[in-house]
Order: structure tokens, then C-alpha cells, then sequence
């Protein structure tokens, strides 16, 4: 992240604070909270680490020794004592979804079945316990995790039959891990209206057999093709009926979150009314998480309401929407991301790009002259490239408008050419660390060794070139713990105990900055969040363990002890 270059008065007034033991308010009125007798790693170059904090209200009030921080304690404050635990500023993650994550509690769990026969038991247990009828929704497999391949397939995907069998009174929908590719049964299918001639629709493939028959696999866009018939039978609810359903997703997201250290979460992805429920519970105080919301919209909706959306702050920090969220293709897992040559093991295929290249111009010209960030969904290298076009020529037709800081999300294969273009134009690369060892095992059998070792999850050259990156995990692609995203992004090691490509591992400082200051600053928000210092929201993770110095295979072992929100202790481990 840039520093700004300090005074030398102010510079001196600091030290003299630091070198006293107390990196604050020098007056010390009783606080609300204070955390003593711990390490507290602040990310402040000034006073890097600490023993103790003061907080008043929502903010930080104090940072320095147990001793300095002592006359701050009144008959009323609370005290914890660290007991020489760790405490962290909250993370950030800076790309998820957060309604997303709360959903996945709602339906099937498919992450772990190891194979295409486990997820059909699954289902068909479930279909047995459903209404006729009713839907039997599930996310989470990924077929170049599966144990065995399952015969008949196509491209490694499975035939509907055995599925379609076992639920023929039920439409079955099951959703890829990465949430771009979709499973359907016959009766899925059938409320679509997919037979053998329904066209693929642009950006998307049905995939279908060698005689063109669907097989009950749906890529990118052409998902829409069966969540159409589910979002027809979520229109018979009502509308209070529906607002519940997302009011109890998000319920369950904040809880996750919470568990996990999140203090603040970037949700890639958020309708217009889905937005006035966050607006809703944060005036509320109810949302818990701090949420950065990225508007999911049409073009023409946008032109009608980015004015009226434009939300700063709301409920204490809770809120905030100046961003707009698209995709420009689809995930490498699912042959989806658009790249420059086509896939090693997919030869007659390039990928797809899922929005046209002219709709995106439009939506960078109306981010731009509204005064709105722009992040955009690009994985393959073809996708990254035209991002940076698209983006490029949006800046140079408005050089008048300075500090941007349009994001990249994603950015996971890159042609070397493109990854100095990042730090040029000021493009912020929105990574997912966990992503790399999730990944890891396939990436070179999709885009071959040399296209992976030069592009593939490049951090360290990104960062060498001048980006800033932050970290996430895109639940629930992933889950959304830190802890494993942060292991890999400074170990780079899969499950194997094999390094992908280590030479772009991070430092822990670094990769800790990923996940809290560059998420702030990725947001606007550096002047509130990512660091401890006084004036900052109090927004701190304590951990069991300390992640900068304990042996690298400790790291995942490390659990969240507690989770403090402006100053509130909402989550604690028993």
C-alpha cells in the first residue's frame, strides 16, 4: 500500500509517544475495553507490536505497554487478558459472497463427496425426505477432485441418468464449487424446456453427448437455463416469504464469518434489494459484519439507481456501496475462464467470454462518470487482458479523475506482458490465496507448465510491479477462513506437500497486509480499518497462535479465540 511521507514535526511527536511505551491518546479517560497482556501486532511501522490496547466506543483509543495502558482501566471497563495470545487487526476478506456463504448452510453440502456416486446417494437421500416437487439444491463438487472418474462422462462430466433415477419427482440443481457450472436431472430439464436443438445460449455450453444430447451439464451462462424454472418457483413465494429466507442467509453468513475472525467482508455480487436489507439490518445494528456491498446489475438499472445506492458508512461503519461488480468470463475448473490460446486438455477450446466486450465499456463509462469503483470478475489470461483494455481506455478518456483504485478480481492466469500493467495503471489485483493450493493440482493439466509457471497466481510478481493485491477466498468457493488463505499464501503448498511454483510465495508480513491494510485500502477504507491505531475502528482478531512466527505447519492449527467488532466482543470460543 503507498505511504504517505511524514513531517518531521510530526514524525518526532510520534516517536516520543512510541519510546514512552504508549502509541496514543495521551489523556486517559476510562475505556470501554482493554485487551492487555498479549501480542498485539498492529501493522503500524511505528510501533509494530504492543502489549495492550484501550478502546471507547467503537474506536481505538490506545496501544502500548500493559503498564501504559493500565491507568486506562475504570470500574466499568472490560478487561481481557490475552494470556499471551495474539491479536490481529480483523480480517478483511475482500472477495466472497456473503449471502452465499449463509446459503450454503440452507442446502446440500457437496464439497466433500469424493465422487459422482457419493453425490448421487446424497441427493437421492434427499429427494426421499422432499415433497414431490420441490426443488433439491446442493454446491460444492468439483470433478478434478473426485477419486474416479464417472462413466459414462463427458470432459470428466457425469451423465444425468443415475441422478434422474433416483429423483424423478424432484428438479435436482447442483452447483460446480466454483459457481460456474451447474449438474441437472431430467426433471431440472424438463421445467427448462432443454432438449436436444435448445441452442447454447452466447457465453454459455450445454454439453451434451456424441449424438447432441444433453447431458445434464450447464457451463457459465447456460445455467440460466435451469436457474430460470428455479427462479420461477421462488417468484410463488412471497415477498415476505423471500426476504425471510435471505434475512435468515445472512444470519447464518454473520455467524460464519464471526467464527472464523471476519470482521469485514467485500460481498463480489449483491442485488439492489438485497442491498436494503443490509441497509436495513445495519441501521438496525444488526449486521455484525462490516460489509463493502459490489452492485450486481444490468446496465440500465444501474443508469437509474447508482445515484440513490451511492452508501458511505451506514449504521456505524456497517455499510458501504460505491462499487460495481461484472464478469467479463467464467473459472478455469469449469473450461470457462477466456484465454489467449486454448486449454491443454481441452484443445477445441478456448473459453468463454460471458459478457460482451461493448456492455462492459458501457459499465466502466457509467462506473467512471458516477464516481463508482468498478471491480471485474477475469481469470483466464484473454479475460485479463481485456479488462485492462477496457479499463485503460476508460482512464485515459477521464484524466481528470485520480486514485480509482479499480479492482481485478480474481486475476488468476495472466500472460506475463499484462502483469506490469497492474501497477501502472493502478489496477488492484483481488486474489484469493487458498485458491492456489485448491487449484494447484489441476492448473498445469488445464494450461500447461509453461503458461502456469509464467501466469499462474503471480503475487510476487504482481507485487514486484507495483500492484497491490488483496486476499480472500470467494466463498463459498472456498471456505471462508482465513487461515488456510492465508497458509497458502505463504507456503504455496498443496495437500500433497508439493510448493506451486513457491518462488511467488509472500512474506508473512506481507500476506497479513493482504488480508487487512490493502483489503482497507481496496475499499477506501485505510483511514478506518486495517491497522490498530488509535482513531481506528476497533476491529481486532485474536488468535491462538501466533501466524508470524510460528513453524509454517502450526499456521493451520491456529483458531480464533475472539472476534471484536467496533469494540464489541461478538464472537468468542468456548
Amino acid at each position: 500500500m503507498p505511504h504517505r511521507r511524514l513531517s518531521r514535526p510530526t514524525f518526532v511527536v510520534l516517536v516520543v509517544l512510541a519510546v514512552g511505551g504508549l502509541y496514543g491518546c495521551v489523556k486517559k479517560q476510562p475505556a470501554d475495553l482493554v485487551l492487555t497482556n498479549g501480542k498485539i501486532i498492529t501493522l503500524e511501522e511505528i510501533a509494530p507490536t504492543a502489549e495492550a490496547l484501550a478502546v471507547a466506543g467503537d474506536r481505538i483509543v490506545a496501544v502500548g505497554t500493559a503498564k501504559k495502558i493500565k491507568p486506562f482501566i475504570g470500574t466499568s471497563t472490560r478487561v481481557i487478558d490475552l494470556q499471551g495470545q495474539t491479536a490481529i487487526p480483523g480480517f478483511i476478506d475482500s472477495h466472497a459472497h456473503f449471502t452465499g456463504v449463509g446459503e450454503a448452510r440452507m442446502i446440500l453440502d457437496l464439497t466433500r463427496a469424493k465422487n459422482w456416486d457419493e453425490i448421487v446417494s446424497i441427493v437421492a437421500e434427499a429427494a426421499r425426505n422432499a415433497k414431490p416437487g420441490e426443488w433439491i439444491r446442493g454446491r460444492g463438487w468439483h470433478q478434478e477432485k473426485w477419486d474416479k472418474t464417472p462413466e459414462p462422462n463427458v470432459d470428466g462430466l457425469p451423465f444425468h441418468d443415475a441422478l434422474s433415477r433416483m429423483t424423478s419427482e424432484n428438479p435436482v440443481l447442483l452447483e460446480h464449487a466454483s459457481g460456474h457450472s451447474c449438474l441437472a436431472n431430467a426433471k431440472a430439464m424438463e421445467l427448462g424446456g432443454i432438449t436436444k436443438t435448445t441452442p447454447d445460449p452466447a457465453g454459455g455450453e450445454i454439453v451434451r453427448d456424441a449424438r447432441g444430447n444433453p447431458i445434464g451439464a450447464f457451463r457459465e451462462t447456460a445455467q440460466g437455463l435451469i436457474g430460470r424454472s428455479l427462479y420461477g418457483s421462488e417468484l410463488k413465494k412471497t415477498e415476505a416469504e423471500r426476504v425471510e429466507e435471505e434475512r435468515k442467509a445472512i444470519a447464518l453468513a454473520v455467524q460464519e464469518c464471526l467464527s472464523k475472525g471476519i470482521t469485514s467482508l467485500h460481498d463480489a455480487g449483491a442485488s439492489f434489494a438485497t442491498i436494503d436489507i443490509y441497509r436495513e439490518l445495519a441501521e438496525q445494528g444488526k449486521l455484525g459484519v462490516r460489509i463493502y456491498a459490489m452492485i450486481s446489475a444490468g446496465n440500465t438499472e444501474l443508469q437509474q439507481s447508482l445515484a440513490r445506492y451511492r452508501i458511505i458508512g451506514a449504521g456505524q461503519n456497517h455499510l458501504t456501496v460505491r462499487t460495481i461488480k461484472r464478469f467479463i468470463d467464467g473459472a478455469l475448473g469449469a473450461h470457462g475462464a477466456w484465454l489467449l490460446e486454448p486449454y491443454a486438455d481441452l484443445p477445441a477450446s478456448a473459453g468463454l467470454n460471458t459478457m460482451p466486450i461493448d456492455t462492459l465499456k458501457e459499465t466502466a463509462r457509467l462506473a467512471i462518470e458516477n464516481g463508482f469503483q468498478l471491480c471485474t470478475h477475469a481469470i483466464g489470461d484473454r479475460g485479463n487482458r481485456e479488462i485492462l483494455n477496457i479499463y485503460e481506455e476508460a482512464f485515459a478518456a477521464h484524466p481528470e479523475q485520480k486514485d480509482l483504485r479499480w479492482r481485478v478480481e480474481h486475476a488468476q492466469h495472466l500472460a506475463p506482458a499484462d502483469i506490469p500493467r497492474f501497477g501502472r495503471l493502478g489496477v488492484i489485483a483481488a486474489m484469493q490465496g487458498v485458491h492456489c493450493i485448491s487449484d494447484g493440482p489441476w492448473v498445469v493439466k488445464k494450461i500447461g507448465e509453461k503458461r502456469a509457471k509464467e501466469g499462474a497466481y503471480v503475487w510476487r510478481s504482481l507485487m514486484e510491479g507495483g500492484a497491490i493485491i488483496c486476499n480472500g477466498t470467494d466463498a463459498p468457493v472456498e471456505d471462508v477462513d482465513p487461515i488456510p488463505s492465508f497458509y497458502a499464501t505463504v507456503t504455496r503448498k498443496m495437500k500433497d506437500g508439493t510448493m506451486f511454483f513457491p518462488e511467488q510465495r509472500l512474506s508473512r508480513d506481507e500476506a497479513l497486509r493482504t488480508y487487512t491494510l490493502n483489503g482497507a485500502y481496496a475499499a477506501f477504507q485505510e483511514d478506518l480499518l486495517g491497522s490498530l491505531k488509535p482513531g481506528k475502528l476497533a476491529d481486532i482478531t485474536v488468535l491462538s497462535k501466533d501466524i508470524m512466527t510460528v513453524a509454517e505447519e502450526e499456521i493451520p492449527a491456529t483458531e480464533v479465540r475472539l472476534t471484536i467488532v467496533g469494540g464489541q466482543v461478538l464472537y468468542q470460543k468456548n
